[in-house]
This record gives structure tokens, C-alpha cells and sequence, in this order.
């Protein structure tokens, strides 16, 4: 019986109708993903940066191994080809939809409060010194000893931004979906049975 039900739940079938019923949800994710952009753009908070601080934000500038750009798309495009095959062998639009947007949600959240306390905190990532003194040469005020930067505005924007890690949030928001998916899954495995026994007492 269960086959019969999700042989009959395919896109072609089900797909519109589910679209429509969760247009408030696409919405939503509209939403979140612009201001995801408006919030990745918003200057960080400029925190005092002393000379005496420079010993432990002078590493080397590299390149990341893992663009930022890249994690989202990442974190979408792998999990949404699982989904995907899963669709092609089961025929089920409805685990196809709520898991890609299960997904959307985790990442776009996630992304939302990263970005949030990324520009609010303004932590100097390691290699802080070099973007801001390009060319080796320190530059501080007389009054206060706060740098004076002089590289790149959006190289340095960026370097604000180093906690916390979009990287690793991107990931445990990922990893802690598919744990609540998976308990899910089993706790419902192990009730169903465990319901379909209980005899409600007679209080009459």
C-alpha cells in the first residue's frame, strides 16, 4: 500500500499543488536570502586594533581553501543530489520538497545569524595586519594607538569578519538536521507500533 501511495506522489502529479500550498515558505526563504545579502554587505563593527595586538594577526594572506561562495552552494547542490536520487528510486514529491527546503532553511538561518554576529562582533581575522598594511607600513593614531589602515576597503571589510566561522556553522547547522532527521525517522519506526497497542482506560 505504502508503494501504491508513493508511486502516485510525483512531481508531474503532486508537484503544483504542493508549490501552492507551501508559497509562504518560498516566501520566507525569498526573504531570508535577501537579507542574507544585505547583512553580508553591512560594514562590520570597527573594534580598537593596537599595535601591541598585531603579533597575532600577522599571518600570511592565503587563499581560502574553501571559498565562501563556494559553502552554500556546497551545502545546497550535495545534499539536494541525495535528495534527488532519492526522488528517481522512490517517487515521493513530498520528502523531495520538505527536504530541500528542510535544507534551504538550515543553511539560509544559519547564514542570517552568522552574517549577524560576524558584522557585530568585527573580530580581525589572522592575516588582519597585511590587509591592512599592504605595503609593511603601520600606520597608527597619536591619540588613541588605533590603526590607520590603508588597503583594500573590501579587502579589509572582510577581514573584520572572522567569528564566527561560516564554515563551521554552515556544517553543524547541516549535521544537526540530519541528526533531528534521523531521530525522527526512528523514533516514528519505533512508536507506531508502540501507539497502535494502546488501549485507552474507560473512566465511565
Amino acid at each position: 500500500m505504502r508503494e501504491a501511495q508513493l508511486g502516485s506522489h510525483t512531481i508531474q502529479t503532486h508537484g503544483v499543488r504542493l508549490a501552492r500550498k507551501h508559497t509562504h515558505d518560498w516566501v520566507v526563504l525569498i526573504l531570508l536570502a535577501a537579507l542574507v545579502v544585505a547583512v553580508h554587505y553591512a560594514p562590520p563593527f570597527s573594534r580598537f586594533v593596537g599595535k601591541d595586538m598585531m603579533t597575532d594577526i600577522r599571518y600570511p594572506v592565503k587563499p581560502s581553501t574553501v571559498p565562501a561562495w563556494a559553502v552554500p552552494m556546497i551545502s545546497i547542490l550535495c545534499p539536494w543530489l541525495v535528495f534527488i536520487s532519492i526522488y528517481v528510486a522512490r517517487r515521493d514529491v513530498y520528502d523531495l520538497h520538505h527536504a530541500a527546503l528542510g535544507v534551504l532553511f538550515a543553511v539560509l538561518i544559519t547564514a542570517v545569524f552568522t552574517d549577524v554576529i560576524k558584522t557585530a562582533v568585527g573580530r580581525p581575522r589572522p592575516d588582519f595586519f597585511w590587509r591592512c598594511f599592504p605595503d609593511g607600513k603601520q600606520l597608527y593614531d597619536q591619540v588613541i594607538g588605533d590603526v590607520i589602515c590603508h588597503g583594500d576597503k573590501n579587502f579589509l571589510k572582510d577581514g573584520r569578519k572572522s567569528f564566527p566561522s561560516g564554515h563551521t556553522s554552515c556544517k553543524f547547522a547541516l549535521g544537526l538536521l540530519l541528526v533531528l532527521d534521523f531521530c525522527h525517522s526512528t523514533c516514528q519506526a519505533k512508536l507506531r507500533p508502540s501507539i497502535a497497542k494502546v488501549t485507552w482506560p474507560n473512566f465511565a
